[in-house]
């Protein structure tokens, strides 16, 4: 049986009131459309994406995580045009999905992004399901009818719902799986004779629940809630933190302060990890073993082996970090940032496709870019590889254990030798052999008793000579 996923992905999203598609604002870094698909689970046999507002901007983001590897299946997509409704947005799949064979469709919608790999899995494994939730004040979701039994009866969207069911509690959480024979001529039969002028999915699985058993699993509400606005985001942004927090402290990770820290879905956490207030990490984040990263600081897309220190208030993406490094306070490590065990990476650093090799320090105001600096070596304070000439990007080599004296420009391109020397307050702009000592510094001058003399005529307003 081929079982094909089908995202709704289509909608405007006009109470977020943004230019960005609805399915593309983010939960802890990640969009919402990217939490849908990655819960799909890696047995499916493809997903069908229905799209139309911006379109291009959803197309090109999913073309990133196909590359980047993070989907499970193969994903192609379908244009709408113009919204005439749930329903409407299937009927579009039909020659899509009879292309690839679909025996069985499950649905679901973009814009809800915390319903969990396991209950996706279960939905795409049913004969026939389709997922609600209980709430309090059902609002304006649609109202689930149900069997003595259990089985689905119907479904009424709440325009159109009698006062009496729109005293039922349980509601449709927009997320089914059916049968595509069935479910596909229902589609071919739907109406829009309705308060909206719309064809809604929801008849068509109704029409479906008359032919055959549909089953209705009901879910915790953050699982099926939807981000139609700015405050629905914060809330299942809060959501997904609670429920990210209890799995990684439930292995071993300390929380200084829970509200303040934010970890993406994509972040591994190693045990004993410490995070202070304020930290954040996003994307693929991998952080080793008894790791403590300072407050403020925000990390993407890189991996810390075990023991590092990241002292407050460092932004580090797309880099590697070795063990027992040392980093900040107040470092920012960039793309191609690649430190070797123990390397010190210090105030007010900054580092660009930068390979660092074990024990090498720069502790104090420095730019490290297109570079690669030995074992052992010491960059003092104020040091910039120059690397841009304007046009084109160069590279600086320093071998090991060299001491690159404070306030030196290193001119790329240019290699310093093992075991240099290089004096402060020096321009490189030549390689240097191993064991030199080179500088490059304006012969100083001495006036013996010239301070007093400076003073006096700065008092009589004379001036200097």
């Amino acid at each position: 049986m081929s079982t094909v996923a089908v995202i709704l992905a289509a909608g405007l999203g006009t109470r977020m009131k943004s230019r960005l598609p609805k399915v593309l604002h983010p939960i802890l870094g990640d969009p919402s459309l990217l939490w849908v698909l990655r819960a799909l689970p890696p047995g499916l046999s493809a997903a069908v994406l229905v799209v139309h507002h911006g379109k291009e901007a959803v197309l090109a983001a999913v073309e990133c995580w196909q590359q980047a590897g993070l989907l499970p299946c193969p994903v192609s997509a379908v244009d709408q045009g113009e919204p005439l409704g749930t329903g409407h947005a299937l009927q579009v799949c039909i020659p899509e999905l009879d292309r690839l064979g679909a025996t069985r469709v499950a649905i679901l919608c973009g814009d809800v992004p915390l319903t969990t790999p396991a209950t996706v899995a279960r939905l795409c494994a049913a004969e026939a399901l389709m997922l609600a939730m209980d709430l309090p004040n059902p609002g304006s979701y649609g109202r689930v009818l149900q069997q003595p039994d259990g089985r689905l009866a119907g479904i009424v969207e709440a325009k159109d719902a009698t006062p009496e069911q729109l005293a039922v509690r349980r509601v449709n959480g927009g997320a089914y799986a059916l049968p595509w024979p069935a479910l596909r001529t229902a589609l071919q039969g739907l109406r829009n004779d309705n308060a909206q002028k719309e064809y809604y999915l929801t008849d068509a699985v109704a029409a479906v629940a008359q032919q055959l058993p549909v089953a209705v699993e009901v879910c915790a509400p953050e699982e099926l809630a939807g981000m139609n606005s700015r405050l629905d985001q914060s809330e299942l942004q809060a959501a997904a933190q609670r429920r990210i927090q209890r799995h990684w402290m439930a292995e071993g990770v300390t929380y200084l302060h829970p509200d303040s820290t934010l970890v993406g879905p994509r972040v591994f956490l190693s045990q004993d990890v410490l995070l202070e207030p304020g930290v954040r990490l996003e994307g693929a984040v991998t952080i080793g073993e008894g790791c403590c990263i300072g407050q403020g600081t925000v990390i993407s897309d890189t991996t810390l082996a075990a023991g590092v220190l990241v002292r407050p208030y460092c932004v580090i993406e797309h880099a590697v970090v070795g063990a027992e490094a040392k980093i900040g306070p107040f470092s920012r490590l960039r793309e191609g940032t690649d430190l070797a065990e123990g390397v010190h990476v210090g105030n007010f650093v900054e580092t660009k496709k930068a390979r660092l090799h074990r024990g090498a320090k720069a502790n104090h105001l420095a730019y490290l870019g297109d570079t690669e600096i030995g074992e052992g070596t010491n960059i003092g304070a104020g040091v910039i590889t120059c690397n841009y000439d304007g046009v084109n990007k160069h590279r600086t080599t320093i071998g090991r254990n060299v001491f690159v004296g404070s306030d030196t420009q290193l001119v790329a391109p240019v290699v310093i030798g093992d075991g240099v020397l290089i004096g402060a307050g020096s321009t490189v702009t030549k390689d240097v052999p191993a064991d030199a000592l080179t500088l490059s510094r304006t012969p100083q001058t001495i006036r013996e008793g010239g301070a007093t003399k400076l003073r006096l005529r700065q008092r009589k307003g004379s001036g200097v000579s």
